[in-house]
């Protein structure tokens, strides 16, 4: 049976020390402000479904402003974490938590040689705390303990935010690029000019 005790991973250790907590939660926020972090992050446990579906309707509405899209995800977005959940198995789902309850969530996407970090969503009232980097770091040591030859991650990319986050925690490596056709009519194409790569200009 999977070991369901939350861990918390820090940079003020060497990378892959796992602190255990028991399982009273004030105890555990304690131990994440003790070792410097902004949040408790452990592993998955049922009683998260509702937190990390909230936290998927969050994520959806983000990118449906972020585009002016109010289809994506479809009629009940959160539902898609379920899916998420049964396509990577929740030993590959971690949660950030302060007294306050889940505030953030990262999975990892395995793969033969390359995993993916997918998603990552913090509370609109938990960003800029660290939070996000917290999460980021225990995937990317997961990713590193599963012996993978790399790790990516796929923000939109008119989400200039995001690029710039995953930018800093290490991702600065352009793999595969995707390139649309948009076959919609004229006006229903609301893409954005001004980016530029390889002195080609692109719309986002």
């Amino acid at each position: 049976m999977r070991d369901r005790r939350p861990v918390a991973d820090t940079s003020d250790y060497p990378l892959g020390s796992k602190w255990v907590f028991p399982q009273w939660e004030g105890w555990r926020s304690m131990e994440a402000k003790r070792a410097g972090e902004p949040a408790c992050v452990r592993g998955y446990e049922p009683g998260d479904r509702d937190a990390c579906r909230a936290l998927w309707v969050d994520l959806t509405t983000w990118h449906r402003d972020l585009y002016e899209a109010p289809d994506i995800g479809g009629s009940d977005p959160g539902r898609q974490f379920d899916k998420h959940l049964d396509r990577v198995g929740p030993e590959h789902v971690w949660i950030a938590e302060t007294e306050e309850g889940v505030v953030g969530m990262t999975g990892l996407i395995p793969g033969d040689t390359m995993d993916e970090l997918e998603p990552l969503v913090v509370r609109a009232s938990h960003r800029r705390r660290g939070i996000g980097a917290q999460l980021t770091r225990v995937v990317i040591q997961a990713s590193k303990e599963r012996g993978a030859r790399y790790l990516r991650v796929r923000p939109a990319a008119r989400n200039a935010l995001a690029l710039g986050f995953f930018h800093g925690q290490g991702f600065g490596i352009l793999g595969q690029i995707e390139l649309l056709h948009d076959f919609r009519p004229v006006d229903r194409r609301k893409w954005r000019e001004g980016e530029t790569l390889a002195d080609l200009a692109f719309k986002v």
